[in-house]
């Protein structure tokens, strides 16, 4: 095993939150992060934490709370964005002003439990590792439907990825410094966070565990929401695969040839002296064949915005405030 790049007694860990409207977690998160990380420095684990809460444009108490928690503690930092970017947006964001050696990235309402980091403290030494998943094993508390979606969710993108994604691995990740400035090179408007995690490679091991129900509140991306839609679509499939378009491609050829055939059909049926099929068979093909091309023309709709929205290099976010750094 090759030597750690800092000793744990001295290694700082930035703990990083993306939220939206958490104020019913927020202290609660507080206070077990800094209770099991001051366990962790008294253990000489670790050599200092912070905590970074990067704030959604949340319309809750949110910012007020964080502001208390920060007055008191300066280790509690926090980011306000100008408006609403995005879960893996504000991930970045945070990513980008940590100043650990290790980061652990995880979401506010607690469903992935902070209990855990000792555990992925103790790998990340044993093994030297770079990035630390966590494997949820069971998601108690939410709907049958939400599981069923990210099962398929997640089987249609093992298939047609370039990057290989266990099912019920999350956002809640161990990273080293090494691992994460890789991942600052990425400027994509969309970026699918899971997806480049796992890209950059390096040594990469899982830790399984049971997901807990949310701590308080309710879930601000639905079941059914244009969110989920947009992040299975636009965030990663399309950023991590070409198999649509090869998909249309496929499709067109097997229609071209089906179309000679019928070509060939028809003039034999005309030869023989045949009636050839009239009003049904033109409508089938019309209706075919329409449907095929606009299917064809969303995916590349899909492609080409989002080459129109990376080649205008719009900043990723704007940042409205931040406290303690």
């Amino acid at each position: 095993m090759s030597q750690l790049p800092v000793q744990p007694e001295r290694a700082k860990l930035s703990v990083i939150f993306s939220f939206y409207n958490e104020e019913g977690n927020i202290p609660e998160a507080v206070n077990r992060l800094t209770a099991i990380l001051s366990e962790e420095v008294g253990k000489k684990n670790l050599g200092d934490f912070e905590l970074i809460f990067v704030d959604d444009d949340s319309h809750d108490q949110s910012a007020t709370i964080l502001a208390d928690f920060a007055e008191k503690d300066k280790r509690v930092k926090v980011i306000r964005m100008a408006r609403n970017f995005g879960h893996d947006v504000c991930a970045l964001a945070g990513f980008e002003f940590c100043t650990g050696d290790l980061a652990v990235y995880l979401d506010a309402d607690l469903q992935d439990p902070p209990e855990l980091i000792p555990d992925m403290l103790r790998i990340w030494r044993e093994k030297n590792t770079d990035v630390i998943h966590t494997v949820r094993t069971s998601r108690e508390g939410e709907p049958w439907l939400k599981l069923m979606i990210t099962k398929i969710g997640y089987a249609i993108l093992r298939k047609f990825s370039r990057v290989q994604l266990e099912s019920n691995c999350g956002d809640f990740k161990l990273i080293s410094r090494r691992a994460l400035n890789e991942i600052l090179k990425f400027r994509e408007v969309n970026p699918f966070m899971r997806g480049i995690v796992t890209f950059v490679g390096f040594r990469q091991e899982k830790l399984y565990y049971v997901r807990k129900p949310r701590f308080a509140g309710v879930s601000s991306m639905p079941v059914l929401s244009n969110r989920v839609v947009s992040f299975f679509l636009d965030s990663a499939l399309i950023s991590f695969s070409d198999v649509p378009l090869k998909l249309v491609i496929m499709a067109g050829f097997t229609i071209f040839y089906l179309s000679i055939l019928m070509v060939v059909y028809v003039l034999v049926e005309r030869y023989l002296g045949h009636v050839v099929p009239g009003w049904s068979g033109i409508m089938i093909a019309v209706f075919l064949l329409g449907g095929i091309q606009m299917v064809s023309m969303g995916v590349i709709g899909l492609y080409l915005n989002s080459i129109f929205l990376e080649v205008k290099r719009r900043p990723q976010y704007i940042v409205e405030s931040k406290t303690n750094f």
